[in-house]
């Protein structure tokens, strides 16, 4: 009793306050809907009015708080942004910078969680941090903070994105434990749970595994039976879930998930719940290849068709679909799924081409700027430091969108080759079975449909693997003359010798790349012996040539496809 003592204070002064003439009416009308669920539209009447007497009375921060309000219980997507679009002009007619602050990170929060466009978010809660970098306000700058983490996050900077969520964890979680008012203990305790959730991303993509699982068992017990955490504990149990999966407790895991899966999909947090379905599909599949699998990896690819969205870490939701079908023998299926895994990446590269550039240049370069500019009144041979880590900085950052425009170029191109390969043998044999019928004019049609047989025996048999072959070898080796194989090979398979030959060694090479694992450990020299290519040069302007890609290039993507599976963090706001 003594504890609530200050609370009861506390609220006695905050009602004589409002009490008076021309806040007493704000007050009034706020305890008519603030005890609302969220998206509740019931609230409308008093928030309109409320919205109408700020606008009265130009009380600007009354007339954000009003606008604030409908984001918060417009059941409506597009609503909620024009609201926010209404917060930050009113917010401008203001003189304060964090309230427009305020208004930019509320706006970005929308765009973030509601419609997961974080091109979208980063650019408001850059904005936000335009006008908040030098607030006195101590949560506005920290719920800034974890959202340019959050963002960090996403694009794998996770050692940097962790020391963020420390910072937001360090500053939340003693307030938790304090006399404030209940609503601001409860608003802390938000900014810390979702602080120490995003963190245990970072944890499990560091490999720190042990410090994700202790993180995992306090996220937990801080939210309890609590109905007002109901959706952070979904997030912890989530976590759970995917812990127990990568220790093989799949029944463990399916009950974790399981658990997880209703308050996440209560809260329409789309993103979330297709993490939940893949791992949900995975745990099936570790019960001995249960056929159930199948189902949670298509909801995945439902969740993404129909918000056009898709975390990085889910991408191999698609590779599992496709080698599912491929096994089947269900070519449909498969060129279905790799057109969707193309769309996944193309969805992902654009995010990572646009997000990464501009966090760099826009807030850590920022950061360092100002950083250097306090330390030059200190000590100005700091600024020559300062200045070479900048340049360095700015260095790297450039030569790592290079590396990464490139290796998404690569990647868009073994994509490309796997998706051939998927089809190549029905190709193959369509083209070894062209008829002599679809020239327009040539030798005897006997003769052709001959030849024609001879060369399949040909291919079937490998024997383009010959060293040395030419035209005239093998003319001889077929019983005809080298102007007639050549006319032959013109009109029915549409390439002259070489290419025809080149084709049929890289093809036959590539399918030895894709089938057998023995042979990514071959060099390119031996490999280009394998196929009958002598020179090692040859054979990689051929492969590049017929496939789009190095071969040296296709091993290591191949190898990292066998051998590594990336996981990806999601999101979840203030």
């Amino acid at each position: 009793m003594i504890k609530k003592l200050p609370y009861i204070l506390s609220l006695l002064i905050f009602q004589l306050f409002f009490s008076q003439e021309g806040y007493s009416e704000y007050y009034k009308l706020r305890t008519k809907y603030e005890n609302f669920e969220e998206n509740n539209p019931k609230a409308f009447p008093y928030i309109q009015s409320y919205i109408n007497k700020a606008k009265t009375e130009k009380n600007y921060e009354k007339l954000v708080q009003g606008y604030k309000d409908g984001i918060f219980y417009s059941p409506s997507n597009e609503k909620k942004i024009i609201y926010a679009d209404s917060a930050i002009g009113a917010a401008k007619l203001s003189d304060s910078k964090d309230l427009i602050g305020i208004a930019y990170l509320e706006k970005g929060i929308i765009y973030y969680y509601h419609y997961k466009r974080f091109q979208s978010a980063l650019n408001e809660y850059l904005l936000a941090y335009e006008y908040t970098k030098n607030t006195e306000n101590e949560f506005l700058k920290f719920q800034n903070l974890y959202h340019i983490g959050v963002v960090k996050s996403y694009l794998g900077y996770y050692q940097e994105a962790s020391e963020m969520f420390k910072q937001c964890i360090a500053h939340y979680l003693p307030k938790t434990k304090s006399d404030l008012h209940p609503n601001e203990i409860y608003n802390n305790k938000k900014g810390y749970l979702n602080s120490l959730h995003q963190l245990i991303i970072c944890y499990r993509n560091l490999g720190k595994l042990k410090e994700a699982d202790a993180a995992i068992e306090t996220g937990l017990a801080e939210t309890g039976n609590d109905k007002d955490y109901i959706q952070e504990k979904g997030y912890f149990l989530l976590c759970k879930g995917i812990s127990d999966y990568k220790k093989n407790q799949y029944q463990s895991a399916l009950d974790h998930l399981d658990q997880s899966r209703f308050p996440i999909k209560d809260k329409g947090d789309f993103a979330w719940l297709s993490v939940d379905y893949f791992y949900m599909g995975k745990s099936y599949a570790g019960l001995k290849n249960n056929p159930e699998s199948i189902s949670y990896f298509k909801k995945v690819d439902s969740i993404f068709q129909k918000h056009q969205f898709i975390l990085p870490e889910l991408r191999e939701n698609y590779e599992i679909l496709i080698n599912h079908y491929k096994k089947e023998g269900d070519q449909e299926q498969q060129l279905y799924y790799t057109g969707q895994l193309l769309k996944a990446d193309s969805v992902i590269s654009k995010d990572f081409v646009y997000l990464s550039p501009k966090i760099h240049k826009e807030y850590d370069t920022k950061t360092l700027l100002e950083e250097k500019s306090k330390l030059e009144k200190v000590n100005s041979w700091g600024s020559w430091i300062i200045t070479g880590l900048i340049i360095l900085a700015v260095g790297l950052i450039i030569l790592l969108i290079i590396r990464y425009r490139k290796e998404k170029n690569i990647q868009k191109k073994y994509i490309l080759l796997e998706e051939r390969f998927i089809l190549h043998q029905n190709a193959l044999s369509e083209k070894s079975l062209t008829t002599a019928e679809e020239k327009k004019a040539g030798p005897d049609e006997n003769k052709v449909e001959e030849l024609l047989r001879k060369l399949k025996r040909f291919e079937d048999k490998k024997e383009f693997t010959q060293k040395g072959l030419t035209i005239h070898k093998l003319a001889g080796q077929l019983g005809t003359n080298s102007n007639y194989l050549s006319q032959v090979i013109n009109d029915c398979k549409g390439v002259n010798f070489n290419k025809y030959l080149s084709e049929l060694r890289i093809n036959y090479i590539t399918v030895l790349l894709f089938e057998d694992k023995k042979y990514l450990k071959y060099g390119i020299e031996t490999l280009a012996k394998e196929c009958g290519i002598a020179s090692r040069q040859n054979f990689s302007d051929l492969f590049y040539e017929i496939n789009g890609i190095r071969p040296t290039d296709f091993i290591r993507k191949r190898k990292y496809e066998l051998e590594n599976k990336n996981n990806f963090p999601t999101l979840n706001p203030i």
